[in-house]
């Protein structure tokens, strides 16, 4: 009985110091609980920020990907490929743009024939003397990267307005074939001079090839506008020119059957020493109006069509 005694009184005693030790164990457990709950409140008052961050109307998604497609008289069919958001909050970057422009005259071909042919007509253009053009050709192509500028941003009507500078390469290769006869008047003489010398073809009749080549390279600057239409579509017009320091060059190719030319008292056939004389003169001839085309050094540029903006 003494020891059950002594046994409940020692429990009696460790009592309080359990009581203490297992409610300090609790209030730790509920300060880690705290902590963790703390910690995970952080955390997900991090993660809505960070989405609220992503999801604010003010932070603007760049969109502005454009695509065109048009027709210009030197170049022929056009396409763009390009970049423009004027939605960006900073005041320079919506401003700008970037584009890669490319032609070519071959989807064209035909219709581009068929309307020389019918400006020409049947007879084709006279030049005088009986001298006609006729059977006209084009090919032209390009490739150009552009910068745009946009100075009014997205101003209503005036942001449509822009300023371009860029680098082009491109080709156009015109062709004509030269006819004269004066069948018509039989007693007269279809003559012409190249360099002081009188030379005319038998049958008052001559046939030949005339053609300017210009592969064009060099600094492009321009203006052009977008005018809106609906959901993103637009007509665009681009207008300017290239700063190149190659110009067109002529060729002319005539015949030499039966070529004749004047002596100074008849009419004579030329011999192999005369076809060499008459493509002297006809090179110097044509050195005489490539100096004066020398002195163009632009190409111009125009461009219509349609554009979407993504």
């Amino acid at each position: 009985m003494k020891k059950i005694s002594i046994f409940i009184l020692s429990a009696l005693l460790a009592m309080p110091g359990f009581a203490q030790e297992a409610s300090l164990a609790e209030e730790n457990i509920a300060s880690d609980n705290n902590s963790v709950a703390t910690v995970a409140s952080g955390n997900t008052a991090d993660i809505k920020t960070e989405n609220k961050a992503e999801v604010n109307p003010d932070v603007k998604f760049p969109h502005g990907l454009q695509l065109g497609v048009g027709v210009s008289a030197t170049s022929g069919l056009n396409g763009f490929v390009g970049y423009a958001n004027k939605n960006f909050d900073s005041f320079w970057w919506k401003r700008f743009g970037v584009r890669l422009d490319f032609a070519t005259a071959a989807p064209l071909k035909s219709a581009i024939n068929s309307g020389i042919d019918s400006i020409m007509g049947d007879e084709g253009i006279e030049m005088g003397d009986g001298l006609r053009i006729k059977d006209g050709s084009i090919k032209a192509q390009h490739f150009a990267a552009m910068l745009d500028f946009y100075p009014f941003g997205k101003t209503w009507f005036l942001g449509g307005l822009r300023l371009t500078g860029g680098y082009y390469f491109g080709e156009l290769d015109l062709r004509a074939n030269l006819v004269g006869t004066m069948s018509d008047l039989p007693d007269a003489e279809f003559a012409f001079e190249l360099e002081g010398t009188n030379y005319k073809y038998l049958g008052n009749e001559i046939r030949g090839t005339a053609n300017a080549d210009w592969n064009y390279r060099g600094p492009y600057l321009g203006t052009g506008f977008d005018l809106g239409l609906f959901a993103g579509f637009k007509i665009y017009l681009d207008a300017g020119v290239v700063f190149t320091n190659k110009t067109a060059q002529l060729g002319l190719d005539l015949p030499t059957n039966n070529l004749q030319k004047w002596n100074g008292t008849s009419w004579e056939d030329v011999n192999l020493d005369g076809i060499a004389e008459f493509e002297r003169a006809k090179h110097d001839a044509l050195a005489d109006a490539q100096e004066e085309l020398d002195k163009l050094k632009f190409y111009p540029m125009v461009k219509v069509g349609f554009m979407y903006r993504f």
